[in-house]
Order: structure tokens, then sequence, then C-alpha cells
């Protein structure tokens, strides 16, 4: 157990999803390991005020700067500094008393608070697989830069990281990413035409926030971890397998040249990842519900239908063009869940609207920041511009 002057200081960027409330539980849970920094939330000032109180931070961040005065009026009295805005949220990042951030905002706005935090030699614990997905090898190279530890907690690639543990040395010959398959496995494109949001955000396992649930219906989830598995692990399309396992127990297998296959696995609980990406090399003993294998006497496994969900493919194509191809395909993916959960798509149009960005945004072999923030920029403006075609 670490003394109370050693507890790690955590920021948490997003703190009011899905991943924010989780890790704030892990850290609940362990006070004598972790204190909470910083505090950021976009819109959700309540819920921002009421973790704020009960976790005292330094700093806390609004993204929406309309929100500000509700959240200082709340928060000054208690001698919290109270921030608002992108560009707040930028530079709180890089504040010295903070030890690990946690990104953990939904899409591509967690690219520039990570860069930044990157740039101020913080180490990661990275939730938004979106900024490694659209400028990939810019946010590895930098890291490399900076001397930066990048911890992935998304289950898995925090199975992945967690079967190199050990075997930093050996060569991986390739990596097999599980999938559930979402609430639609084995349903074809006639059933799919005709599905609701609702429907659609009923995943059979994980409990998630809507755009990633959405993401996992479609496949496009999946897609979006393939590019970030290449840039987390160095690895070459072709070491990068996926598998459909619909229990959700195995988190992901690493193969190595001897043949060797190893698993992570667990029930399906993002407290873990998340509680791992924030202790490493360490593991603290926890209350999280254990798997018992006789109440799972049978794991399976089938490959996936690429036809049917075309974004999977669609998402190795982008991998495979390399670029600013992925930050394309990450842009116009944003914008057609946004439509498709406003009832504005169709669950199969989202991949059709994709796949016309990628054909029509300009292609980009070597990008820099600056171009991928255009990119992302006209892509979104093609992408709404395809969806008004189905309205």
């Amino acid at each position: 157990m670490k003394e109370a002057s050693h507890k790690k200081r955590i920021a948490i960027l997003g703190s009011t999803g899905s991943i924010g409330t989780q890790a704030l539980e892990v850290i609940k849970a362990n006070p004598q390991a972790f204190e909470v920094e910083v505090l950021t939330a976009q819109n959700n000032a309540q819920l921002l005020i009421q973790q704020s109180l009960e976790f005292k931070p330094n700093a806390v961040v609004i993204g929406n700067e309309a929100l500000y005065q509700q959240v200082a009026d709340a928060l000054l009295p208690h001698y919290i500094k109270v921030y608002a805005g992108e560009k707040a949220l930028a530079q709180v990042v890089q504040m010295d008393t903070i030890d690990l951030v946690l990104t953990a905002l939904v899409g591509y706005a967690g690219l520039i608070p990570t860069i930044e935090a990157i740039s101020a030699g913080k180490n990661i614990a990275l939730a938004n697989k979106e900024t490694l997905v659209v400028a990939g090898e810019l946010v590895t190279q930098l890291a490399q830069e900076k001397g930066v530890n990048i911890y992935p907690v998304d289950s898995e690639h925090s199975a992945i990281f967690q079967c190199l543990v050990g075997e930093f040395h050996n060569p991986i010959e390739k990596i097999i990413l599980t999938a559930s398959g979402g609430p639609f496995r084995g349903k074809d494109r006639a059933f799919l035409s005709k599905v609701t949001k609702e429907q659609a955000l009923k995943h059979p396992n994980w409990d998630m926030g809507a755009k990633i649930t959405i993401d996992s219906a479609s496949l496009m989830n999946k897609g979006l971890e393939v590019i970030e598995a290449k840039w987390l692990f160095a690895l070459n399309t072709e070491q990068i397998d996926v598998i459909v396992h619909p229990q959700s127990i195995i988190h992901s297998m690493v193969q190595f040249r001897d043949s060797s296959i190893k698993a992570q696995m667990g029930l399906p609980d993002m407290k873990v990842p998340i509680q791992f990406a924030m202790t490493y090399p360490d593991r603290l003993a926890s209350d999280f519900p254990r798997f018992n294998f006789v109440d799972y006497p049978a794991l399976t496994f089938e490959k996936p239908d690429l036809e049917t969900f075309r974004n999977l493919g669609l998402a190795f194509d982008a991998l495979a063009k390399g670029g600013n191809m992925s930050c394309i395909l990450n842009a116009a993916n944003e914008i057609v869940v946004a439509a498709f959960l406003k009832d504005q798509i169709g669950f199969l149009e989202m991949s059709d609207v994709i796949e016309a960005c990628m054909q029509q945004t300009t292609f980009i072999h070597k990008p820099s920041l600056e171009d991928y923030v255009e990119t992302d920029k006209v892509t979104r403006e093609i992408a709404i511009q395809q969806i008004k075609k189905y309205n």
C-alpha cells in the first residue's frame, strides 16, 4: 500500500461520462492510492459540481462556457478553481501537480487535450480511441519524444497490454481483438435497414455511452480499435485479426512466433481496465465480481460479417491507405452516429455516408496536425451534405 504522500494525482477529462464516473468509483475505493487533481465535463454541470464537492479537485473545467457561472458559483466558495472552454481544457492538463491524465472524452474532442498533456510530459490513460485513430502516427511519435507512456483503457487494448507484460522483448506475430457482435449479431441487411436507435442502444454485454454503443452495433467501434491497436502496439495491418466472441469473456489475445496464444479473461466490467491503467505496474485488490468458469460452460467464436457490417471493412481500408484516411473515417462516423441518434439517417446508410466521405475528402499522405484539424472540419461538412440526401 502506498503512503499518502505518494498518491497518484489524476486528471479525468470527461469525468461525467461512462468511463469518467467509473474511474471515480475506482478512486473512491482506493483513497490510499489516488487523489483527484482535475475534473472536466462538457455540458453536465450539475454532475460535475457533485463530483467536485465529493472529490475536492484542485481545478475543474466546464467545456460549455455558458455554464461557467453556474459551476463557479457552486465551487469557488470551496476553493476549487473553475475554468471554461476548449483552451482551458488544453491548458489545465499541463499543471505540474498532475501525475496521470485519463482521457475519457468522446470522439475527436480528445485529440488536442491529449497532445497538450503529452507535450507537458504527462503519462496518459487513454480511453479516447479516436485520438490514435485520427492522428496515431503524430501522437505516438510525440509520446516517444517526450518519454510518455500511453496506458490503454479500452478493454480490448488493455487485454493486449496485459498479455504483453513480461513479453515486451518477444515480437508479436499477431493480435486477435474480440468483438461481442453487438445487438444485431447474425442479422441480415433487410433487418438492419429497419432498426431503430432504441434497438441499437441495447448492448447485450456492456453498459456504455450512446456514441460507443451505436459504434458497437455497427462494428465501427471494432474498426476504430483495429486502428488504435496498430499505433499502440506498433503493428502492421496484417498482424491484426478480429473475431466475434458473443460472451465477452476473453477480451483479446496475443499470438507469439512460437504459436503460443495468451488471452486475458474476465467479466465485462470497465472498472478492471480503468484500474489497471491507473495502477500499472501494480494490481490493487478489488471487490469487483469474479468470473466463474462454471457459469460459462461454452465460449464461442465466429468470423465477423464484413458484408453486412461494412464499417469494419471500411476501417481496415482506411488503415491500409494511411495518411489522413482514418481521420476522415472518424469524422464522418461521428457525424453519422449523431444523425442516426436524431433519426435523420438509417442504420445502413451510415456506412454509405462514411464511404462517400472517404472518396470525396482530399487525401493527404503525410498530414501535419493542422492537416488533421482541417480534414476533420471538411469531412464533417461533406458528411452533413450527404445526410441531407436522405431527408
